[in-house]
């Protein structure tokens, strides 16, 4: 934790995060290897329980401690030799959860990417597939924010706005919907025809492209609109159906 405490003194988290969160998992697996459990428990009991709850009680200026502390002995816990029953594996992801929301509001974007990781590993077990998702979508969020500036952060701040990281497909709906209004009002006034002819031509063309027949009598620049309309009109329906399918069947 005093190296945590180091790095944010001197503002170098953000850079140095990645050799901490290294760190952490080698002080993790040593831990791992001197654990040893206790022989018996009742089956909707967890071994660390008490340093969750501190985890949760912990005043302001000892939370970050108690956080990396109760990450820590979830880790151990969830990987050491005892079998976990079905509510306690429900408990654990829970506090993978609470933990990772901690450690993203505290900065710590990688170790709260590690925590919605476990958290979501465990809810797949689990079948709970809504949760899953909310942890992955959570975890996905992490990793872009601790993207350095550039094409991957770029894009994946694209697949946030439009679809959630995938995770929220019905994002990728309100595209869908917007997409013909704002071509039918751009045709409309490039090619000078009356908006109800435009309204038509822009929905008819981004559900079936129109032919050439078709849009003989308009500009060279509104028939390149239509045809960029019915390439993005056919991807955003193409990803926006296999996204609600993968939804839809895994469920």
């Amino acid at each position: 934790m005093e190296y945590v405490d180091d790095a944010l003194g001197r503002g170098a988290l953000r850079a140095e995060e990645g050799a901490l969160l290294d760190r952490f998992e080698r002080l993790t697996a040593g831990v791992l290897d001197r654990y040893r459990p206790p022989g018996a428990r009742l089956p909707n009991n967890l071994v660390f329980a008490q340093l969750y709850d501190a985890h949760l009680d912990a005043p302001a200026d000892e939370r970050r401690r108690a956080t990396m502390a109760a990450l820590m002995a979830a880790e151990v816990e969830s990987r050491g030799p005892l079998r976990q029953t079905r509510a306690q594996n429900a408990q654990l992801a829970e506090v993978f959860q609470r933990v990772g929301a901690a450690c993203e509001e505290d900065g710590l974007l990688l170790h709260a990417e590690l925590a919605f990781e476990r958290a979501a590993d465990i809810y797949l077990l689990l079948n709970q597939h809504v949760k899953r998702d909310r942890c992955l979508f959570a975890k996905e969020r992490c990793r872009h924010r601790a993207t350095e500036p550039g094409w991957d952060r770029a894009v994946a701040a694209v697949s946030s706005v439009l679809c959630g990281y995938g995770y929220q497909p019905y994002r990728l709906l309100l595209w869908v919907l917007a997409q013909p209004i704002v071509f039918c009002v751009v045709i409309a006034l490039v090619a000078h025809q009356p908006v109800g002819e435009s309204v038509y031509m822009a929905f008819a063309n981004y559900l079936n492209p129109l032919g050439s027949g078709d849009t003989v009598a308009l500009p060279s620049v509104a028939r390149v609109l239509l045809g960029i309309e019915s390439y993005t009109g056919y991807v955003s329906l193409s990803v926006f159906f296999a996204l609600l399918v993968r939804r839809w069947f895994r469920t």
